[in-house]
């Protein structure tokens, strides 16, 4: 039986900033992200498998990344705990904001390494992550590959 991608998109809007970074990204703000997920397996070929012919169910999929990566994400604001930032998330705390404060500088490359962990973790053993795509903006995006990572 041949491997086969599958591929599931999600949306989630974050906000963060980049300490010590020399442009306007320094400045808190926000982008709808849309992140990519494509896994990689062979298909179910037990007829009696409710499953049958799936790589994975998308529904499980999207539970896996919903739990772990959109929930948490989405209309959060993330910081770098390892910067003064830390100031101004506790101040946000305190009035009720959601902050996610992480051990990386939040860019689009640092968040992605950090997905791909998250749902590495949380596939079934005879699934595998192949690459994701977390976009950022209409134009700008970071990719990760399984492929480029062993």
């Amino acid at each position: 039986m041949s491997n086969i991608r599958i591929t599931k998109q999600f949306s989630f809007e974050t906000g963060h900033a980049l300490y010590g970074y020399d442009g306007k990204c320094k400045n808190v703000h926000g982008h709808s992200y849309k992140l990519s997920v494509t896994v990689i397996g062979k298909p179910i070929t037990d007829s009696s498998n409710v499953k049958f012919g799936m790589v994975i169910d998308f529904g499980d999929l999207k539970k896996i990344v919903k739990e772990e990566i959109v929930d948490v994400f989405d209309h959060a604001t993330v910081f770098n705990k390892n910067t003064p930032h830390i100031e101004l998330a506790n101040e946000l705390k305190e009035r009720e904001h959601h902050v996610i404060l992480v051990d990386y500088q939040p860019t689009s490359e640092n968040m992605v390494i950090d997905f791909s962990e998250k749902i590495k973790a949380r596939l079934p053993k005879h699934i595998q992550l192949h690459s994701l795509k977390l976009q950022e903006t209409e134009t700008s995006f970071a990719e990760w590959y399984a492929s480029d990572n062993q």
